[in-house]
């Protein structure tokens, strides 16, 4: 059963992984770049645990099922300390790495990590939650990651095409952006799930439905236009996002 139950943990995340490998039309990322990009993300969770505890702590008196306490925990003690640590580890990992040439390698590189992070928490939930929590998150949490990771993928692909061009400016924005579209994602999700009431059940259900499609249409655009975003070949047109 735990073999099972692990399968089951990471199938999603690897899955995704593969989806967004063949996404990658101009030329595949090396496999052990990859590798290690999803061991980064799941090194990112080490951080983010304590950062986490730290910022709980901050304010006690909140009730995770509060609109207030739903609305700290979600986005200044989740969101706010996973989606930098993944950036950091997601940086570190893959800014000087001389495959990082095209737009879309932005996008494989943080949905690697977002996946790194998303298996290792899946693990630990479904081997203590079973089955019911192995589909739940695998249709809903492990998506959620990944979300994050294409957008953060996006901006982190423009900031280092304006890095190299020197419009350090734009760079810095596309930063900003790379960071704070996931944080917005991931509070929003979070917020929802954390009220866990009839109505906003069904609003998750929904946000996350609406995630999926917006994601799918970012992926299969900047898949379809790489070929002509290298980042040593002509000027950028500009962030079109």
């Amino acid at each position: 059963m735990e073999t099972y139950l692990l399968f089951l943990a990471l199938l999603p995340g690897i899955l995704i992984i593969i989806y967004i490998f063949r996404k990658d039309k101009v030329e595949h990322e090396p496999v052990s770049l990859i590798v290690k990009l999803v061991i980064f993300g799941a090194i990112s969770c080490i951080p983010a645990v304590f950062a986490e505890t730290y910022m709980g702590a901050l304010a006690p008196g909140l009730q995770e099922n509060s609109v207030a306490g739903a609305i700290y925990n979600a986005f200044l003690v989740a969101a706010l300390c996973e989606e930098v640590c993944k950036y950091l580890l997601l940086r570190i990992g893959s800014w000087r790495n001389r495959n990082f040439n095209y737009r879309f390698d932005g996008i494989v590189y943080g949905v690697s990590v977002a996946v790194g992070f998303a298996l290792l928490e899946n693990v630990l939930y479904v081997m203590d939650g079973g089955l019911y929590v192995a589909l739940m998150r695998g249709v809903l949490a492990v998506p959620l990651h990944c979300f994050c990771g294409v957008f953060m993928g996006i901006y982190y692909g423009a900031a280092k095409r304006y890095s190299i061009e020197g419009q350090h400016g734009k760079a810095t924005t596309a930063t900003f952006k790379a960071l704070f579209i996931p944080f917005l994602i991931h509070g929003i999700y979070d917020t929802l799930a954390f009220l866990g009431e009839y109505g906003t059940t069904f609003a998750l259900l929904a946000f996350v439905l609406f995630m999926y499609i917006v994601a799918v249409k970012k992926v299969n655009l900047y898949s379809a236009e790489d070929w002509h975003a290298g980042f040593y070949t002509q000027p950028l047109s500009g962030d079109r996002n």
